[in-house]
């Protein structure tokens, strides 16, 4: 008998899912490159990773910081940034808590003792601290000198130091932008020198990995005024939707060997799921993680039975997850600007074999094609919207379910 509480399915946001489906490149990234060159003192650049709102983002990134937690890692809690508020201060504060970890020999050491002091200032005041001559460095400056002692003392307890900083479209103000981007990515390739067998000397970075992620924009953002520097620092990747046989090998348990479950007295069951059910939570999850989530939490609460049926999931969704998977889909179309809306709603009033370029910008009323090419361009590379191609064809498959057919309702 299934409840509410055994749900192993969760649509909430920043949560990490136990039914995890997809974005392998990205955790053996951090598995396989990241984390080991890090560890070994090898430069690799941070990671910043980018989606609309839904794609699961946050919660990947939680995933592989639980993963580094394991390892014995220490790793910041998920820094969401609020929009309108200081992002130094944020960090400053985080940092601090990891100088705590790595027992940074503070009474020992003046030039620690004075640091964290200077540390601690930022963390009160942020970006706006009044610096004089005397005062010492710059806010930023203050952040990097600490975290490279935070990665000095990793090196030794053979530690990566991992930092989340999630939301980061919300840092609006250039200024701050400029500073939290240069303490990390100075902490990044800042070299120590070590001395190897035979007396040669050598430059090794220290243990630290960064993780940024947010709203598409935040490419346009950080790339409009650093550039190349931020390219040369942070790796970005946009994610896109689930392939669905990723979707259908996470809830391949379900149909093998059945989720388990602890019952009212202390004991343990099982969960299946028949594989018309399991084709229809894909099949309304149009690859996005929030909704796939949706459809299964749904699913599992349509009924109390040990097995999970078609008509459950088509039930629980109809009943709770058609207005919220609308509400979703708006939200995605609601940000975007009038240009780019304009264009995927007449994408989706052309047939799918009628989408060129050509057609959509006469449908726009442009004389060119190459006049809604600028266009085109953000919504596939920046946004994952559309696929360009011939023809073009919708990427994120909920926004052109959404607007070319009956999805979300069903039946």
């Amino acid at each position: 008998m299934r409840t509410p509480l055994d749900s192993p399915f969760s649509p909430g946001s920043d949560t990490v899912p136990l039914v995890w489906a997809g974005r392998i490149e990205h955790l053996s990234d951090w598995r396989d490159a990241l984390h080991p060159r890090r560890a070994a003192g090898i430069h690799e650049r941070g990671r910043t990773i980018l989606g609309e709102a839904g794609s699961g983002k946050s919660a990947l990134v939680r995933r592989i910081a639980s993963k580094a937690l394991e390892a014995g890692d220490w790793v910041t809690p998920q820094l969401r940034i609020p929009s309108g508020s200081d992002p130094i201060k944020r960090v400053a504060s985080a940092l601090l808590t990891l100088a705590d970890t790595a027992g940074l020999p503070a009474a020992r050491e003046q030039r620690i003792g004075d640091l964290l002091r200077r540390v601690e200032s930022v963390a009160a005041s942020g970006i706006s601290l009044s610096v004089r001559a005397q005062d010492g460095p710059e806010p930023y400056s203050a952040l990097t000198d600490l975290l490279i002692e935070i990665g000095r003392a990793a090196t030794k307890r053979h530690a990566v130091v991992m930092i989340h900083i999630d939301e980061v479209q919300n840092i609006t103000d250039e200024h701050a932008r400029s500073q939290l981007l240069i303490a990390l990515g100075d902490a990044l390739t800042h070299e120590e020198s070590i001395t190897l067998p035979g007396g040669l000397s050598v430059g090794s970075a220290l243990p630290i990995a960064v993780y940024l992620t947010g709203l598409p924009e935040f490419a346009d953002m950080a790339g409009a005024q650093s550039g190349a520097t931020f390219a040369r620092r942070f790796q970005t990747s946009t994610l896109e939707t689930i392939e669905d046989d990723d979707l259908l090998t996470a809830l391949h348990p379900f149909i093998s060997q059945g989720w388990p479950i602890t019952t009212a007295d202390g004991g343990t069951d099982r969960i299946f799921m028949e594989p018309d059910a399991q084709r229809a939570i894909v099949e309304l999850s149009c690859g996005e993680p929030f909704l796939f989530q949706l459809a299964g939490q749904c699913a599992w609460h349509a009924s109390t039975d040990s097995i999970i049926t078609a008509e459950h999931v088509y039930t629980g969704w109809s009943r709770q997850a058609v207005r919220e998977a609308e509400a979703h889909v708006q939200r995605i179309l609601d940000r975007l600007p009038p240009r780019e809306r304009e264009f995927v709603e007449a994408m989706a009033e052309l047939a799918p074999e009628e989408r060129s370029l050509t057609n959509i910008a006469n449908r726009l009323g442009h004389k060119r094609a190459t006049d809604a090419g600028p266009t085109a361009q953000r919504l596939d590379l920046t946004r994952r919207i559309i696929r360009r191609g011939r023809p073009y064809r919708f990427q994120h498959r909920a926004v052109g379910a959404y607007l070319t057919s009956e999805w979300p309702e069903v039946g």
